[in-house]
């Protein structure tokens, strides 16, 4: 008889198409920089600052996410999410002053987006898979590289020919287009549903999940966390991980090849690239992570950013060349490759758990990173004139992780 396909696979698959999505709601901010600039006449670091606010909440929300996702169900969670980020996003279009742009991209789709970011991945490979758990992570924090490669091109060729207000409307129906699919298709866990996480033994038993209010747990992980070297160390270089990738050329490499000359449509092609080889180098570091010591991996992944951030300022010119697509391959491989092996770390500090609870904050620590690189970036630039400065103060910074 035909083996059934096993429901760990399916609310993967669910997980990974909402993840898709997710990255396009995350990646209009870099797409709408240049025209929000035409059409107001705002300054860059004024439309930089709601995208930093929107990354920082991004960030701040995981850990009371992950917990809400234990107290309230990971559906009802996510299923909010959708609807703020699908309010948020229609509600753009109405605005006609920056901090109205804070308020809304920053606060509420920030917090929206926050609610379903990579804690989402790591709490449904922990609850539905003990074999390939590490290449499962991986796969679902490429769908982050893949919903860019997938929105990036297509949101900017919108924005160009129909203006940036129908972005925002694309990014409102495209969330809320999600919500009926998580309704009817996600299951919480396992034992829900009388089954077993992929690749469990006989014997198994359901966990220990975390109860009572979300906030006082999430508090308890941060507090209990923090005693730990281990945590600060995890904290600090995703901190670096955030600041090179979200927040500096996430937010800022479409805005600096414009200023090269570069048109907007080949600049978000070439992020949207970065994208292909994201995913690549994700579902490696995957594989890896189930077979190697994570720290190794990580000591190897932060040096290798630092190579290719150094070759950026040298090629952002109006054209695309052999050196623009040997920095597109070598980042796009080491984007987000660092997060299965850090998943993997956080279990360790306070035991499985408040494994998805302490990846929380550190991912806080990534989006803190990005945050102060997206406004810094900006106001760089717009004192003295371009964005080398940023970049070569990324060179360094990803140096900084060792064991």
């Amino acid at each position: 008889m035909r083996k059934k396909l096993h429901p760990a696979w399916i609310a993967g698959a669910i997980t990974w198409m909402t993840l898709v999505a997710a990255a396009g709601y995350r990646s209009a901010p870099s797409v709408l920089i240049v025209p929000l600039e035409e059409a107001f006449g705002w300054s860059r670091d004024q439309i930089a600052l709601a995208i930093s606010v929107n990354i920082l909440l991004y960030g701040l929300t995981a850990p009371f996410a992950a917990a809400l996702m234990e107290r309230f169900t990971v559906r009802k969670v996510v299923m909010s999410a959708l609807a703020a980020v699908s309010l948020g996003a229609f509600g753009t279009i109405f605005i006609n002053a920056p901090w109205q742009l804070v308020l809304l991209w920053g606060v509420v789709v920030g917090i929206g987006t926050g609610s379903m970011a990579l804690v989402f991945a790591a709490t449904i490979a922990s609850r539905w898979f003990m074999q390939r758990r590490g290449l499962v992570t991986g796969a679902l924090t490429a769908a982050a590289a893949t919903g860019q490669l997938v929105f990036l091109p297509a949101l900017s060729t919108i924005a160009i020919n129909h203006g940036w207000k129908s972005v925002s409307i694309t990014i409102a129906i495209a969330a809320a287009a999600v919500i009926p699919l998580i309704w009817w298709g996600l299951n919480e866990a396992p034992e829900k549903i009388g089954a077993k996480p992929y690749g469990a033994p006989d014997d198994w038993q359901a966990p220990e999940r975390l109860s009572g209010g979300a906030a006082k747990n999430a508090i308890f992980a941060l507090k209990e966390g923090a005693k730990q070297k281990d945590f600060w160390l995890l904290f600090g270089t995703f901190f670096i991980c955030g600041l090179t990738t979200n927040g500096l050329i996430g937010t800022h490499l479409i805005p600096a090849a414009h200023d090269h000359g570069m048109s907007e449509v080949v600049a978000a092609s070439l992020l949207a690239l970065i994208g292909i080889f994201d995913v690549i180098g994700t579902l490696g570091s995957g594989y890896l992570t189930d077979r190697i010591d994570p720290r190794k991996l990580l000591i190897f992944y932060y040096g290798f950013r630092g190579v290719s951030l150094l070759l950026l300022p040298s090629i952002l010119f109006a054209t695309v060349h052999p050196s623009t697509l040997v920095f597109v391959i070598f980042y796009g491989l080491d984007w987000v490759a660092t997060v299965p092996p850090t998943i993997a770390l956080c279990r360790i500090v306070l035991g499985p758990k408040y494994g998805t609870v302490v990846y929380g904050w550190v991912f806080t620590g990534h989006q803190i990173g990005a945050s102060v690189a997206a406004l810094g970036a900006a106001i760089l630039r717009v004192k003295f004139g371009d964005y080398s400065l940023s970049f070569y103060l990324g060179i360094g910074k990803p140096i900084y992780y060792w064991f």
